[in-house]
């Protein structure tokens, strides 16, 4: 792709920019005594030396995150060039050449780090995503929560995406999600569901963990329906009562083991904190050679 065309990239809400320049930043020790500058390239590297660089995966892997990989290495250098080889979302096996780089070799070694932490983890997310969506054998559609580490939220729930997951809620502010602690100071479900409702919420998400308490939810005007941490038959149970008057979602304790038959009790969705909680970094490498 030449020049790599990261501006092309972009995600709502999320400041390419100033994610790149932040993460940078605080590598190179910016507004700290002594920092501002890598002192190993620095003092090592020549600055007129050129480096040539080829990024591989060394596992199987679900690909997220070169673009912004690229950001970090063009922002160091702008005249770097790169040509990312594998589309986003893209699953490949070990060896495969996921990125080539030229340029400046100072700025590809400071850049490095950066580059591969993101890549890793993104693609880490996107390859245990894979790995759940393709447990559930197509019988629900797979979800990623609000646990994400602070400030990478839209790129680990872009990560889940690339993976094949779709994107619960990002934030508070876009659905109203009824759950136990909102309900007791409501005094019932339907008094919480009605609350949002009066308040004009449109998306209104109410979490229930019995039987009894989804009638009570649908009719005050629940438009998603949360099942916490049921077994199987209770999810059945669940499912039809619901008889698809809103969608139904599988919460709670969900494993790679477990969820496909989650996924074949009917509900509609099946959502997991584990995808972004603990998923293990990618094995992605990056080697440089001399020009």
């Amino acid at each position: 792709m030449g020049a790599s065309n990261t501006e092309e990239w972009a995600l709502a809400g999320f400041n390419l920019a100033a994610f790149v320049r932040a993460t940078l930043d605080e590598d190179l020790g910016v507004g700290l005594p002594g920092g501002g500058h890598d002192v190993t390239s620095a003092s090592v590297i020549p600055a007129d030396m050129r480096f040539a660089g080829v990024m591989d995966s060394r596992d199987a892997i679900t690909v997220a995150g070169l673009p912004i990989a690229a950001a970090f290495f063009q922002t160091l250098d702008p005249d770097m060039e790169i040509e990312v080889l594998v589309g986003e979302g893209v699953q490949v096996g070990p060896g495969t050449d996921l990125m080539r780089i030229e340029g400046n070799a100072r700025a590809m070694l400071t850049a490095e780090r950066s580059a591969l932490n993101t890549v890793q983890h993104l693609s880490g997310i996107a390859t245990l995503t894979r790995s759940y969506v393709d447990a559930m054998g197509g019988k629900a559609t797979l979800l990623d929560t609000r646990k994400t580490i602070p400030g990478l939220r839209h790129l680990e729930k872009y990560a889940t995406r690339m993976g094949g997951a779709q994107n619960h809620r990002m934030g508070l502010w876009d659905a109203a999600m009824i759950k136990d602690n909102h309900v007791l100071v409501a005094g019932g479900v339907a008094e919480a569901v009605r609350r949002a409702r009066d308040a004009g919420v449109a998306s209104v998400i109410c979490e229930v963990d019995r039987i009894d308490q989804i009638e009570a939810a649908l009719s005050a005007g629940a438009s998603h329906i949360l099942l916490d941490n049921m077994g199987l038959e209770e999810l059945r149970t669940a499912v039809a009562l619901i008889s698809g008057r809103v969608p139904s979602e599988a919460s709670g304790g969900v494993r790679l083991d477990t969820i496909a038959a989650i996924a074949a009790s009917g509900v509609t969705y099946v959502s997991v904190g584990r995808l972004t909680q603990s998923a293990p970094a990618a094995d992605i490498g990056l080697d440089f050679t001399p020009l």
